[in-house]
């Protein structure tokens, strides 16, 4: 099974540790696509003319702090990416509190995605970075579409015959769509939020509390260590941790969709 998830906007930097190796990321294809988005973006970030970094990635000049990391992302110190990812998803999950097998499991399971590494393990090391991938970048352009070309066959045998649940937000989920049959192991999640309004039961969909839902999904597989071997196999397994799923009608071809329906926020 793999789980995606979208990285974090904000991350922790590092205060000790080697400099990232791109040779010891995973995924070790997607080093050369890597290289390329690094280069520019130091490029970008060590121009003296700062309003340009600025507007390409959506900063104001109060945030030039994170211009400074980007100028420096080949020797800042680098950590797991588990340690650099915060956020309100990432608290939920809470990766550095799992007990040794669920460490493990979210090790191979998880692969979180991103618009300077195009996806990475938990184990990475990285450094903090600002990269959001709606950005053009110049040299490379619309990072979501630069990553999808070089994505595809990497997590097609990364995926393998088990299924996939698809955490991503709107903007990472366009670096890679699962198609045929793949699509069909493939379950994405709404949620919901019920709640007793005027005594109507009343469901809206939740957008900040939406990934602290999410993180905690994710942390609870990782505690119970389901190995489901299809979408209903992984819907059921998350009907056994006592979630409410109500799944949409499956479309051929099409990732399946459900509702996680949840009453505390």
């Amino acid at each position: 099974m793999l789980i995606l998830l979208p990285p974090s906007e904000g991350k922790t930097p590092p205060r000790s540790g080697r400099p990232v190796n791109l040779d010891a990321l995973s995924h070790g294809a997607l080093q050369p696509g890597r290289e390329r988005v690094l280069d520019a973006l130091g490029a970008l970030c060590t121009d003296p003319d700062r309003d340009r970094a600025r507007e390409v990635l959506g900063l104001s000049p109060g945030q030039d702090a994170e211009l400074d990391h980007n100028a420096r992302l080949r020797t800042s110190p680098a950590q797991p990416a588990a340690k650099v990812y915060s956020g309100v998803l990432y608290d939920a999950l809470d990766l550095g509190t799992l007990p040794a097998p669920g460490r493990a499991r979210a090790r191979r399971r998880i692969l979180v995605f991103s618009g300077l590494w195009g996806v990475v393990r938990t184990d990475d090391r990285i450094p903090a970075y600002r990269c959001p991938v709606g950005v053009r970048l110049p040299g490379v352009g619309g990072l979501a579409a630069y990553w999808r070309a070089l994505l595809d066959p990497a997590l097609t045998e990364a995926a393998g015959g088990g299924p996939v649940l698809d955490l991503r937000s709107s903007g990472y989920a366009a670096m890679w769509r699962p198609t045929g049959r793949l699509a069909e192991r493939t379950v994405t999640v709404r949620v919901l939020h019920e709640q007793l309004v005027g005594g109507e039961v009343r469901r809206s969909v939740v957008s900040h509390f939406n990934k602290a839902s999410k993180g905690r999904l994710v942390r609870d597989l990782l505690l119970a260590g389901p190995a489901p071997r299809s979408a209903g196999s992984l819907v059921e397994a998350l009907r056994d941790l006592k979630y409410t799923v109500e799944e949409q009608p499956a479309v051929s071809g099409r990732p399946r969709q459900f509702d996680l329906v949840v009453t505390e926020l």
